[in-house]
């Protein structure tokens, strides 16, 4: 619903020209809701985050569970690495600005978790990269222009499925992040750890 509602404003409510740009009040007021709504989410995800690993030790961070002739399980040190390499993206995307490819970094969409404690930063690192990364995300995107969401996405691979920053965006902050908690979480279970 709400990502039909972002299309419906990129197409409808603001019209640009060299001497105006206007915005139908009660729209505006649906779209700070919004902007509102997915703020309050980020800080949920940016306090939730460190709770999934505060009871670990580095070597657990890397700990890579599995049933015999399984594939393992994505470790926390993994997800987080990964996490963090779409914190400046999100912030191009809010700036409008272009953006290296996520997907062929270290900790991209085709790396895979290993056992190898030297290859990822301390736990204390990560986490203090996550929460600096999700409060200047949330920065930008409170002090964002109105047309912030009708902004075209700066990566042409992600162009057909993410055009615009109003799809690409909320995907970042919500879909992809909790999605990764969610294997964290699951990680934690196979073990025998304690809910958070």
């Amino acid at each position: 619903m709400w990502l039909d509602f972002l299309m419906a404003l990129e197409k409808i409510v603001w019209r640009k020209s060299s001497r105006t740009q206007f915005c139908i009040p009660w729209l505006k007021a649906e779209l700070m809701s919004f902007v509102n709504g997915l703020l309050y989410c980020w800080d949920k995800n940016k306090q939730y985050g460190p709770k999934l690993v505060a009871d670990l030790n580095e070597e657990q961070m890397v700990f890579q569970p599995a049933p015999e002739g399984k594939a393992p399980s994505n470790h926390p040190a993994w997800v987080f690495s990964h996490l963090n390499v779409y914190l400046p993206v999100m912030q191009a995307l809010i700036k409008g600005d272009e953006f290296e490819d996520p997907r062929e970094h270290t900790f991209g969409m085709l790396s895979k978790p290993e056992g190898d404690i030297a290859i990822y930063a301390s736990k204390e690192e990560l986490i203090t990269t996550f929460v600096e990364g999700h409060v200047q995300v949330a920065q930008l995107l409170a002090e964002a222009n109105d047309d912030v969401f009708a902004q075209p996405v700066r990566l042409e691979r992600w162009a057909p499925i993410m055009p615009t920053v109003g799809v690409a965006l909320p995907y970042l902050m919500l879909n992809h992040e909790n999605q990764h908690f969610g294997q964290i979480s699951a990680w934690r279970r196979i073990q025998g750890m304690p809910n958070v």
